[in-house]
């Protein structure tokens, strides 16, 4: 007896593993399946602008990728004491604008290098609603709170998102021809506008995915349907944080888990089970840390470790060892004062 109906998602012929970079853009579905990635070591570079909401802003980043530009302090503004980009999220911001324009140019430098040889590319569209700020004419990735009367909010149609994406993705493809591009929605709903244009904005996203996928083909563009998942084998609040409106740690959780399913291999994926058990044991926090029995658990873990390394060294795996090897000369002294005493 089924309870609930399951969305079928082809397994895909390209698959992730641990000498393939890829790059997450977009809204929370990408922070969140990518940091988990990142968790389990895959060489990932997640969201280099910060989380991007609507495809107009999510498009002008990935030129951005594409272009020689660096941000000079005019490119920034100051509000309410912070130096800000329009095209970043708040996480790049700073009260010192020198500090703002590090973080904003090392990471372009360091995601330029790592798009041009990924592949994978992840684009998540959250909404189709842009704030256009009045002065410029520009949409804004992020309004840092910035008063509403200065921007212009409209929705976008499937036909600018499409005409927009079909350049866009050709000239990315011309840059790393490779590249395998993977569109989602995400299942987090913007409640702001109620229900009904909810399911507009949605409709928008939807429809024009649907018609890149179509014109670009499946063995270069296709679709991960996440937010299908949410709405058809998790429609229950259960699955929702307190606010309603974004899926909580277990609905995310599945997710994943469909998604490793579809897109990981099974060597990178048993790889990623021996990863997350050293995680864990990093993690660990001893009753006693003088005791035998912690030593052995440090000297085990860090074995594992270095078999790790040793076995696939393409894997980062060096703050779990700093860990262990800290640990253990941290126990080694305690025994050593110990017995002086």
């Amino acid at each position: 007896m089924q309870f609930f109906t399951e969305i079928a998602i082809p397994e895909s012929p390209h698959k992730l593993g641990y000498q393939t970079g890829i790059v997450f853009m977009g809204s929370c579905f990408s922070e969140n399946i990518g940091q988990k990635l990142i968790d389990l070591k895959f060489p990932v570079d997640l969201n280099p602008f910060g989380i991007l909401y609507n495809p107009a802003s999510i498009a002008e980043a990935l030129r951005l990728l594409l272009s020689d530009k660096s941000f000079t302090r005019d490119d920034l503004f100051h509000h309410q004491g912070l130096w800000s980009s329009f095209y970043h999220h708040s996480r790049f911001s700073d009260v010192d604008p020198n500090v703002a324009l590090q973080k904003i140019n090392g990471r372009l430098a360091y995601s330029r290098k790592f798009l041009k040889n990924a592949k994978f590319l992840f684009i998540t569209f959250g909404t189709s609603w842009v704030y256009q700020l009045k002065s410029t004419n520009k949409i804004v990735s992020n309004c840092h709170k910035i008063p509403d009367r200065e921007f212009l909010r409209y929705r976008l149609s499937p036909e600018t998102i499409v005409e927009d994406y079909q350049a866009l993705l050709t000239q990315i493809l011309q840059i790393n021809q490779n590249l395998k591009i993977i569109l989602t929605l995400s299942p987090v709903r913007h409640w702001k506008d109620g229900a009904v244009e909810n399911q507009l904005s949605k409709a928008v996203l939807t429809l024009a995915i649907d018609h890149l996928v179509k014109t670009f083909g499946p063995e270069t563009c296709s679709y991960f349907p996440s937010y299908e998942i949410v709405m058809d084998e998790l429609r229950d609040y259960r699955f929702y944080a307190e606010d309603m409106i974004h899926p909580n740690s277990m609905a995310i959780d599945y997710i994943f888990e469909r998604f490793t399913k579809v897109f990981i291999s099974p060597e990178s994926l048993k790889i990623a089970k021996d990863v997350l058990k050293i995680r864990k044991a990093s993690e660990h926090r001893p009753v006693n840390s003088a005791s035998v029995e912690y030593k052995k658990f440090l000297l085990y873990n860090l074995k594992q470790v270095n078999d790790l390394i040793i076995n696939f060294p393409f894997i980062n795996l060096d703050q779990e060892k700093d860990k262990f090897e800290s640990e253990l000369t941290l126990y080694e002294n305690q025994i050593e004062r110990k017995h002086r005493k």
